[in-house]
Order: C-alpha cells, then structure tokens, then sequence
C-alpha cells in the first residue's frame, strides 16, 4: 500500500520511523455532470472574478478571508515556519483505557509500519506494550496543514490510528432528546429485550453494499442495451405508532420467521388473521379455574361418603359393592347375548348369571346381626 505520509512516532524518547498508509477505502461508484443534450462532460474550470481568466494551478495560492471581506495571503513558507513540534512526528502524550473515548469523536483510520529495518524492534516493543496494557495512546500529529489528534491501538500484528476530532468539535446534542416525557412499562422493556435477543449478532464481514450491486448490474444492463427500467416499489412511509406492543410482538415473530426458528409459522398465522386492520394482539393464555364440586350436569363425582367413627359403615359398603357387581354383571350378559348368533343359549346363560349374581349380592347387603355378650 501506498504511504500518505512519512515521519516517526515519539515514544518517550524512542523514535519510531514509520509510514502512514490509509486503513480505508471507498467502494461508492462515482458519476460524472454531463450534457443531457449531447452527453459532453460538464467541468469546473477555475476563473479569477476579477478579470474572468481562467487561472492555472500554478498560480492558486491560500488566503483568509477576514469578516469585511478582505483577504490576507498565506504562502507554504509562512505555515512552514510555525513552530508546530508535530510536524514530522506522531507524539504520544498519554495512555488510557479504550471506552473513554466517545466514538463521536472517531474520524479517518490509518495503519502505521515501521520505516526500515531499525524501525522493527520500538514499534514491536509499542505494539506489545500496548496490547500487555490494554490502553490506547493518545497522540498529536500533523496532516494536510493542520495539528490533529490521534487514537493509537493494536489491530492484529498493526499500530492503527485512528484521527479524533478535538473535544470542541464535538456538538452537544441539545434539543434533540424528545422534549414530551414518556414513560415505558416493564412489558414493553422485556419485548424490546426479546426483539434483541432474536435479532442476534451478526458477522460483520457479512455486510454487504447491496445498493451498489444494483447500480453495477443497472450500468452494465444500459451499457449492453438491455436495460428495461422496473417500476420502483415504494414503501409506506413512517407514521406514528398506534399500538407499540403490537408492534414490538410482530418484530420479534418476523426475526423469529427470518431465522426460520420454531414458532414462525404461529407467527405467521396470528399475523394473517389479523385482518385489514393490520394489527396483531398479544397472545392470550386462558387462566383454567378449578370446577366446583357436584358442578354442572357432567360435574365431578360426587364427594365420598363421611367415615363414622372413622370408619365406613359395613351395610353401607356392602350394598355398594353389590350394586356394582350386579351392573358389571349385567353389562357381561348383555354383551354375550349381542355377541351369539342364535341368541338362544347365550341368552339363558347370560340371564342365569345375572340371577345367582343378584342373588348373592342380596345375601351380602343383608346385615348381619350382632350376638349379645
């Protein structure tokens, strides 16, 4: 890569030879002002309001412009003069730690390398001082005419620097912050969280300038004549938020859907059935109540008979279990009798089972009576 700018790095007193080369790049597609008419290329060219010529770089200094709108000329030899100790150097004032460094006041970043083999061994031993640190050195340093201040932090193997613009080109943010106070429910924190949560993280290298493909395919589409322009889809613009639950509950269900998670499909339902007028409720989890006893015509079973003295009474338990018999008994003939094909012995046998059973059950339900001592 190509250097933009050479000097050394001012470590104490180390110095460190190094070139500055650009971190960045641009991808955007550049267009040129052409005539409509006949295509011609529109430029600037550089002419003096005074007589109207057109002046060559040769002859293009600076001035300043004071506020009656006289000009004073500043020549490369009278900001060569300043006593600007950062001109050539890249001086380290300071160590701190990363997060105090709003990155508002991130700019341009470049890589540093070392200039010449003697360069090799102070940038490493800066390079692992400030990895073993965990800090990030401020610094001062001059480009393109002015004094700059820098952020200096390892990037893999690199010294990078970040450009900082000074604490007072900083704007405060006033007037920006809602001026209505606004208060947000728990509920709606916690579907926010959720909407994070889905969302995820992303690989950065991943990212794409999706935009700048269509504009290349659109290039080479016109360039090779077969171009046919589509009608734009607009979308509808931002209004304000009726309901922001909804809203938050149909984000978390469309992240869920784009990540092909379970419950999509739910989502997908509940927001098709929301109708034309767009706008889904949360989901409603019936609360079921405990049925009361002897309830309703198919209520619960009535309630067990009460122990006397602890226990049950034995005619009681006997009639019971003897009703029982005789209904499962006579279930099993009424089942037999349906089964047999004459219907004749099957009949009599099932009759004659169902009348010893119901004879003996009698037996069991009559009390017995107690002897006297």
């Amino acid at each position: 890569m190509r250097s933009i700018w050479n000097g050394a790095i001012s470590f104490g007193l180390v110095s460190i030879p190094i070139k500055l080369v650009n971190a960045t790049e641009s991808h955007s597609i550049s267009f040129r002002q052409i005539h409509l008419d006949d295509g011609g290329r529109i430029r600037y060219r550089k002419v003096c309001e005074l007589d109207g010529e057109e002046v060559p770089s040769a002859e293009i200094g600076k001035g300043y412009e004071e506020a009656d709108g006289s000009v004073i000329p500043i020549t490369d030899e009278d900001l060569a003069q300043l006593p600007l100790a950062t001109a050539k150097t890249i001086e380290i004032m300071s160590f701190v730690p990363a997060d105090e460094i709003d990155p508002l006041q991130m700019d341009a970043a470049y890589y540093l390398a070392a200039n010449g083999a003697t360069a090799a061994k102070p940038y490493t031993l800066l390079r692992e001082a400030l990895k073993r640190s965990r800090k990030v050195a401020i610094a001062k340093y001059a480009l393109r005419g002015r004094e700059r201040l820098g952020m200096l932090r390892v990037v893999d193997d690199v010294i990078a620097m970040h450009g900082l613009l000074w604490p007072d080109e900083i704007r405060a943010p006033e007037g920006v912050a809602p001026e209505v106070t606004v208060s947000v429910r728990e509920a709606e924190l916690d579907l926010a969280d959720a909407l994070m949560a889905t969302l995820g993280e992303v690989e950065m290298d991943s990212l794409h300038d999706d935009y700048r493909d269509a504009v290349e395919a659109m290039i080479a589409a016109k360039a090779g004549g077969g171009f046919e322009p589509a009608e734009a889809v607009l979308e509808p613009a931002g209004g304000q938020v009726i309901d922001l639950m909804a809203a938050l509950e149909k984000s978390v269900r469309a992240a869920k859907a784009s990540r092909g998670e379970a419950g999509a499909e739910a989502g997908a339902e509940a927001e098709a059935g929301a109708g034309a007028g767009g706008e889904a409720g949360a989901e409603v989890t019936p609360i079921r109540r405990k049925a009361r006893a002897g309830a309703g015509t198919g209520g619960a079973a009535a309630a067990a008979p009460k122990a006397v003295g602890g226990k049950k009474s034995t005619a009681a338990s006997a009639k019971k279990t003897a009703a029982a018999a005789t209904k499962k008994k006579a279930t099993t003939g009424k089942s037999a009798a349906g089964k047999s094909t004459s219907g004749g012995t099957g009949g009599k046998t099932g009759a004659a089972a169902t009348k010893k059973t119901g004879a003996a059950a009698k037996k069991a339900a009559t009390p017995r009576k107690r002897s006297s001592a």
